[in-house]
């Protein structure tokens, strides 16, 4: 095994690639919001950048950085945009989904020639209303709508959760369905993160037939036990690690934009009822400042080190020495509830500075008030039940189990075996 390592000047091209686009894309989000998705051009133009293919595997033209690498791309373009930044979140780390759904689906997937983002999926919950029977040479697909389902509107597949019915029970099965067998519906109307374009989707027809290598056990898929072809170390991170340190980063991001823009904007700005002729002369102004800075410095130091972690695990997991299972259950509890106080932290820091720039700034063209929404938003994401993760986190440090559910942020795949029992 190789290890992913994006080399710096490669991360730094991307980086300021972005920096460029920027302000294009502060410019354009109002429309994007307005459509309930990013136009085909602003695709094309991240797509540019190279945002698209940080988390891509090197085998197929991929950037394949470093998930600590990728942390920064994800946030830069969230400083802009926080639509933008969901976009290239969800198209870096749900890479882990086809990866780990096999060679053929990976080749499928990345061979192509392809503008904007390569994975999409939807509804991998128990939940989900997607059904999956197996008949001869594969499956017969079913159900829906799937839900929540980001990128699917610009990717060449969606991976849609279904649930399978044998021998073996219920379980939950990831399918890889080309876009062109796929009905978008219009009903992403939502509080925040209104270009993300995260519509729901259904099937063409009633029913599809999908061969069997586009369909897979979510087990093996977040268990890693299918040969994808892939060397780099980035392969065997672990996919919490992976998909929410990069999820911190949007939060990080988008507040680092609102940080910026009310700087900006308050400059000769008077604070109604004092004296104060210039806000950024006055002491409240200060000490909210200072609150904001700890607060998002808060989230970017835990992030970084999950990140830098995620990385470090991948690479002794590439080398034949990957970490045992209480480890990485402890870890990935951590990852998950470490990720939901740094969108809360982040979240009170953009309340904080919205509350302090005045009426004009619930405007709909001022980027405060959006970048408020949509830090909102991320702290609902139903992988982010901050009550639910500080318990299990809490269960793990007081020496027990967390909760046994099913789904993609289950820990129970990392639990040690039983006393008495092997592994």
């Amino acid at each position: 095994m190789s290890a992913s390592s994006g080399t710096p000047d490669r991360l730094a091209s991307i980086l300021d690639k972005v920096r460029a686009l920027g302000p294009t894309l502060r410019e354009r989000a109002v429309d994007a919001e307005r459509a309930g998705r990013h136009s085909d051009e602003t695709i094309a133009e991240l797509d540019a950048t190279g945002a698209f293919a940080i988390g891509s595997p090197a085998e197929y033209g991929g950037h394949e950085l470093t998930v600590r690498q990728q942390l920064d791309v994800v946030s830069e373009v969230a400083k802009w945009d926080g639509s933008a930044g969901w976009i290239v979140w969800v198209g870096a780390s749900t890479n882990w989904i086809p990866a780990g759904s096999g060679a053929r689906v990976v080749k499928e997937v990345y061979a192509p020639e392809w503008v904007g983002p390569r994975v999409a999926a939807s509804s991998h919950f128990p939940a989900s209303r997607g059904r999956a029977r197996r008949t001869d040479g594969g499956w017969i697909i079913s159900g829906g709508p799937w839900t929540f389902g980001s990128d699917s509107l610009w990717a060449p597949y969606t991976n849609l959760g279904c649930i399978a019915h044998d021998s073996d029970g219920s379980y939950l099965v990831g399918v890889q369905v080309p876009r062109d067998e796929l009905r978008f519906l219009d009903d992403w109307q939502v509080a925040g993160m209104r270009g993300t374009g995260s519509v729901s989707s259904t099937l063409v027809q009633e029913e599809l037939f999908v061969p069997e290598h586009r369909v897979v056990d979510f087990r093996d898929v977040t268990g890693g036990t299918l040969d994808n072809g892939l060397a780099g170390s980035l392969w065997k991170a672990p996919t919490l690690g992976w998909a929410f340190s990069l999820m911190a980063g949007m939060s990080i991001g988008i507040a680092q934009g609102a940080l910026e823009r009310f700087l900006d904007r308050s400059a000769g700005r008077p604070v109604r009822g004092t004296t104060y002729k210039n806000q950024l002369d006055a002491p409240m102004t200060h000490l909210m400042l200072a609150e904001v800075h700890s607060k998002i410095q808060s989230a970017t130091a835990i992030t970084r080190a999950n990140a830098e972690e995620t990385d470090r695990l991948g690479a002794l997991a590439a080398a034949g020495t990957a970490a045992d299972g209480a480890y990485m259950q402890r870890f990935s509890a951590r990852v998950l509830v470490e990720t939901a106080y740094a969108a809360k932290w982040c979240a009170e820091a953009i309340e904080l500075l919205q509350r302090n720039s005045g009426s004009t700034a619930i405007m709909e063209s001022e980027p405060i008030q959006r970048a408020w929404r949509d830090a909102r938003v991320i702290t609902l994401h139903g992988a982010l039940n901050l009550e639910a993760l500080s318990e299990n986190y809490g269960r793990l440090m007081a020496g027990s189990q967390p909760h046994k559910f099913a789904g993609i942020t289950t820990l129970d795949r990392f639990a040690p075996p039983a006393p008495g029992k092997s592994s």
